[in-house]
């Protein structure tokens, strides 16, 4: 693949949404910090490209064709070359990328785990029965409902303000979103409870910021080196290989969760389940950094031999 020699200033792709944007300039933030050069106001431009995924709102991303719809258009501009770097939400990059394409960059994960929100209980066991919780996340729903099968589930979409306006005038009685975004946002203050990952597993690289690159542009690559967090690709490496050996999607309910500690020890859970939260397959696995690529595919190559042919019929 040909890289498009860049002139100007180092331009950031990424989508419009609050969250993202906030993503986007903790990434410029930190070039600018590791980069006397780029520490100019004009030295860096952040170019916001709308996706398929922020256009459409009347579906769920499995009926509108996939998480990937949240990154198509950036990676094509990334692949034209008018932009030189694309900032992602791990966890809405398709398992797969395309030809040309890599994620060169992991900044630090932020907690990963889920937040519930709620007008009628402090937390997820608190609701009464039959309450209606929003989410569009199949993930979310298929443990919401293996835990509390007499909650209603409906799908809920929008960003973190939208979201939360809709509980606020009653179509819901909980919603949950990830506790990485509302810190970016600086919107703890409006969390009823976090939820733990013994309730809720998170989804595969939940709280990483992923940068993507062109394959072979080692200006800009040059320019990430110093703000990669080593912690945070083993995880989310680990937890990627699970997804690949699953041939996970967003039509997919997996959860997974890796951990570093100070020893070196690497864990990691992992979850399958059926839609309707009617069973859920987990396994865990412990090795060390050196493991993650081997550890996630062993773990996904057992949930896939575990799941009977019709796991994710609904």
């Amino acid at each position: 693949m040909s890289n498009p020699v860049r002139t100007g200033p180092v331009r950031i792709g990424t989508r419009g949404s609050p969250l993202a944007l906030a993503q986007a300039h903790q990434t410029r933030a930190r070039l600018a910090a590791a980069h006397a050069a780029l520490a100019a106001p004009d030295a860096i431009e952040i170019v916001v490209i709308r996706t398929t995924g922020d256009r459409i709102q009347d579906r769920t991303l499995m009926e509108a064709g996939g998480k990937g719809l949240f990154t198509k258009e950036i990676e094509e501009a990334l692949v034209a070359g008018s932009i030189d770097l694309a900032v992602h939400s791990m966890k809405d990059v398709p398992t797969w990328l395309p030809d040309g394409l890599e994620i060169r960059c992991l900044l630090p994960r932020e907690d990963p785990r889920d937040a519930f929100f709620s007008n009628v209980a402090a937390h997820l066991d608190d609701l009464p029965e039959g309450a209606v919780v929003g989410t569009a996340s199949l993930r979310r729903q298929a443990q919401v409902l293996a835990r509390r099968p007499d909650l209603k589930v409906v799908p809920i979409r929008g960003n973190v303000e939208t979201r939360l306006r809709k509980l606020a005038d009653g179509e819901v009685d909980a919603t949950l979103l990830a506790l990485a975004g509302l810190k970016r946002l600086d919107m703890t203050d409006r969390i009823t409870s976090v939820i733990e990952p013994d309730v809720m597993l998170p989804a595969v690289a939940q709280g990483a910021i992923g940068i993507e690159t062109r394959v072979g542009d080692d200006r800009t690559n040059a320019l990430l080196a110093p703000l990669t967090c080593e912690d945070t690709m083993v995880r989310v490496s680990a937890e990627r290989a699970l997804l690949a050996a699953l041939d996970g999607s967003c039509r997919t309910p997996i959860a997974a969760l890796a951990n570093l500690d100070e020893a070196g020890t690497l864990t990691l859970d992992a979850l399958v389940a059926d839609p309707a939260g009617r069973q859920i397959l987990g396994t865990a696995r412990r090795g060390t950094a050196a493991d993650a690529l081997a550890m996630g595919r062993d773990a996904g190559e057992e949930l896939k031999s575990l799941m009977p042919p019709d796991f994710f019929v609904p």
